[in-house]
């Protein structure tokens, strides 16, 4: 599917173990008030990461946490479905039902390497699996530092592959005022790579 032609409706959203959880919320909250339905993944490591970093308890349990994060946006159930690692009969598991796009963010090495090697293993994997062989953008937003030459290694091979590899380097350009401002900066670069529109900043050349 051409996304420049037809217009990105329905994304498929994960979050993994990696640090950045921030990222994934706020992008999250962006797509949902931009109108977009979104199929949510998340692994046991991403509640621990939400909690550590945002004090954000995700409730283990998929149709609780649909329905506490439904209430934390004030969308409904047909917007936001939350789906958890071993729902293998979830839309997003077979090239019959696949979303529009799909973005895993923040996404760990591990996932990375899974995906990269087609060892589909839960739901977040099989998804992205879908996605390339579907050819739907799938955008991978790493938070990984140093990378090692295996983690190099993969992020090349699914970039070969047609993934975008988007790493959550927010510049400095527009003058970032606060931790939001910066977390902005990435969101925004991720929305853009799906003609997503958005306000969160200013674009270039622009005021």
């Amino acid at each position: 599917m051409n996304h420049q032609t037809h217009p990105i409706q329905t994304v498929a959203l994960a979050f993994t173990g990696a640090s950045g959880m921030p990222y994934g919320i706020r992008l999250l909250e962006c797509l949902l008030h931009s109108g977009k339905t979104v199929w949510l993944l998340y692994s046991q490591a991403a509640q621990v990461v939400a909690g550590q970093e945002m004090n954000l308890s995700l409730p283990s349990n998929p149709a609780a946490c649909q329905t506490f994060l439904c209430e934390k946006f004030n969308v409904s159930a047909e917007q936001l479905r939350v789906f958890g690692k071993d729902e293998w009969f979830a839309p997003p598991a077979s090239g019959t039902n696949p979303a529009d796009a799909m973005i895993i963010c923040p996404a760990s090495m591990g996932v990375v390497a899974a995906v990269a090697h087609g060892t589909s293993d839960h739901l977040i994997e099989r998804a992205a699996d879908v996605c390339l062989k579907e050819r739907r953008p799938l955008i991978l937003v790493p938070r990984e530092t140093p990378l090692s030459s295996l983690h190099l290694e993969n992020l090349l091979k699914l970039s070969q592959l047609g993934a975008v590899i988007l790493p959550p380097a927010p510049g400095f350009y527009h003058h970032p005022q606060s931790i939001d401002d910066l977390i902005d900066f990435v969101v925004a670069r991720i929305l853009d790579q799906l003609r997503i529109p958005h306000t969160l900043m200013a674009k270039w050349g622009e005021k």
